[in-house]
């Protein structure tokens, strides 16, 4: 990971240099020509309240992020929202809700004596709770803990299981999902509350969360493809598997007044803490995921910031003195700019052998020497990238190639 934290006198001036990294960010990212979803993001155990990670869609990704198809939205699933309209609370609450519309799933705060029962409409017979966002659960509920799968066996046996010769005072907290708001103190009678296996423990308290701090209405279903976005009223949420490659938080003042860091400003007496930011890029994370993300059935495909050269000349035979001036011309400075960032193969190998290791390696443009070459002055030039390959007069190559790598 590359690092680089950033300190100001004020808010105002932390925020403008947040926006400058997040700019540096993306025109970086948009050097490599890979298409990066910039999406809003939980500042998790870094602390602060404003934070973006930069991610490339990929099927194998480990994340999830939802991008409004008609507006920037971009959020990561810790953080995105439903759409709180009321035509969307409309079309998602079932006209009848009964018991068997019902579903739990159950989790358990961290000191184990709280189990919570998140209550939420099935959509379908075969539906589970994979339907919940536990995010959405440990939003009202901060002291979830998600890591634990078997949430019952442990509320039993800390239940079961006695501090200072007292037993643990276990609790229940139902939380309830808006679509069954209307209805929940009718069928709350009905519903298994306490789970079947751990009837014998009977709780100290029960309580129901029915609605978010702001008294918006709680969802505590996953977002879906083509639901309705929360930012604009025409747009439709799309689901992204995504590679994390890097990420950006504005701090505060979250470490500076622990550690009494401040600064006294002109026409000012007294201290202010020192405004914080925190940025990460995973440089190794982004080989991988670009190699992944350009490689095709012939090999890799580099863009040319980051590959290792921008060029390859393979010669059809052997390398003469023709084959090292014309490379020497290419890769030298002269009046019109620096040489070309290139590399000669001159292995005694077959022509067939070192254009398949080009295109293995990836290089984002190979010069190919041959007979046309040698008789005309002519130069296939391949760009697998931009699906090219044309024959080019030597004296026109420079021109070409600058046309080519503008692109890469």
């Amino acid at each position: 990971m590359n690092d680089l934290y950033t300190f100001d006198a004020s808010f105002e001036s932390a925020i403008d240099t947040y926006r400058c990294v997040s700019k540096a960010y993306r025109a970086f990212f948009a050097e490599m020509k890979i298409p990066i979803l910039v999406a809003e993001a939980s500042s998790g155990d870094m602390g602060g309240d404003y934070s973006h990670e930069y991610h490339l869609a990929h099927p194998m990704g480990e994340d999830t992020v939802i991008s409004c198809d008609s507006c920037e939205y971009t959020a990561n699933d810790e953080v995105a929202t439903a759409s709180s309209s009321k035509k969307s609370q409309k079309t998602s609450i079932p006209q009848a809700i009964t018991r068997q519309d019902i579903r739990v799933w159950r989790g358990i705060t961290r000191d184990r004596t709280t189990l919570i029962n998140a209550w939420y409409p099935v959509k379908d017979e075969n539906s589970t709770g994979a339907q919940i966002n536990t995010n959405a659960v440990k939003q009202v509920i901060p002291e979830l803990d998600t890591s634990i799968n078997d949430a019952v066996q442990f509320w039993k046996d800390a239940a079961s299981t006695k501090k200072n010769g007292k037993y643990t005072q276990s609790r229940i907290l139902n939380v309830i999902d808006f679509r069954l708001k209307p209805v929940f103190g009718q069928v709350k009678e009905n519903l298994p509350l306490i789970p079947d296996s751990v009837q014998d423990i009977k709780p100290l308290s029960q309580s129901d969360v029915i609605d978010l701090p702001q008294g918006e209405p709680l969802n505590l279903l996953r977002l879906m493809e083509g639901d309705d976005c929360p930012r604009c009223e025409s747009g439709s949420l799309r689901i992204h598997r995504a590679l994390e490659l890097g990420h950006t938080f504005y701090l505060g003042a979250r470490y500076s007044t622990p550690f009494e860091l401040s600064v006294i400003l002109p026409n000012s007496k007294d201290p202010v803490p020192v405004e914080m930011g925190c940025y990460g890029i995973g440089v190794s994370r982004i080989f991988g995921a670009v190699a992944e993300h350009k490689a095709d059935e012939r090999g890799l495909n580099w863009p040319r910031a980051i590959a290792p050269f921008e060029i390859v000349v393979i010669p059809t035979s052997g390398v003469t003195p023709e084959t090292l001036g014309f490379f020497d011309k290419l890769t030298s400075r002269s009046s019109s700019g620096p040489g070309f960032d290139a590399v000669l193969d001159d292995r005694k190998e077959t022509f067939g052998w070192k254009i398949q290791d080009a295109d293995m390696i990836g290089y984002p443009v190979a010069i190919v020497l041959g007979k046309a070459w040698r008789e005309g002055g002519t130069c296939e030039v391949q760009c697998r990238s931009l699906a090219s390959k044309e024959n080019i007069a030597v004296e026109d190559v420079p021109a070409h190639l600058n046309g080519l790598l503008s692109q890469l």
